[in-house]
């Protein structure tokens, strides 16, 4: 589902909107770009680039597009996910929430329409970190008008969003809205 709605991949009949574009219609380039200026991908496993720092991997988005780094929004972001101080160092460098936390800053960082987080974001965080980023996704949903759509088996997680869709075994089996 996180592929189809990201673009990655094409599901086998319908629509899919987002933004009033059919993403299930474009072509591969078109999707590519797509994904690049409107949807931000929080991969279970970081997908950072191993040769590139740490800010490299943040900015990444915005330099495929050629588009200039809004140097306020980005010292905002690593400083709010606590890893200003790791910005010239290399991925391996890094413990896995400080991975984390820079594939995040990466999605964030072009104020993507959509924010899909795969399996657990905050996994590799402590209680505190996690509820920190919990809480900066939801300001960011909030003032951004973000749409996240968040996997996750965390219950405490889940109790934060507005709206919790439960599937099993690839169906709907519940679909609450919150406050």
């Amino acid at each position: 589902m996180l592929h189809i709605l990201g673009s990655v991949d094409r599901p086998s009949a319908g629509k899919v909107l987002v933004e009033g574009t059919d993403i299930a219609a474009l072509n591969q380039k078109q999707s590519a770009i797509f994904r690049r200026r409107k949807v931000g991908i929080i991969y279970q496993f970081y997908n950072l680039i191993p040769t590139l720092t740490v800010e490299k991997n943040i900015q990444m988005p915005l330099l495929l597009d050629k588009r200039k780094v809004n140097r306020e929004y980005f010292e905002q972001i690593v400083s709010s996910l606590g890893i200003q101080d790791k910005l010239q160092a290399l991925p391996n460098q890094l413990s896995g929430g400080q991975q984390q936390r820079t594939a995040i800053a990466r999605a964030l960082i072009y104020r993507p329409a959509i924010l899909l987080a795969d399996e657990e974001p905050t996994g590799n965080l402590d209680q505190r970190n996690s509820k920190e980023i919990m809480d900066m996704l939801r300001l960011s949903n909030r003032n951004l008008k973000q749409t996240i759509l968040l996997i996750t088996h965390d219950e405490k997680a889940a109790l934060m969003a507005d709206r919790i869709v439960t599937i099993e075994d690839g169906r709907i089996v519940s679909d609450a809205k919150r406050g």
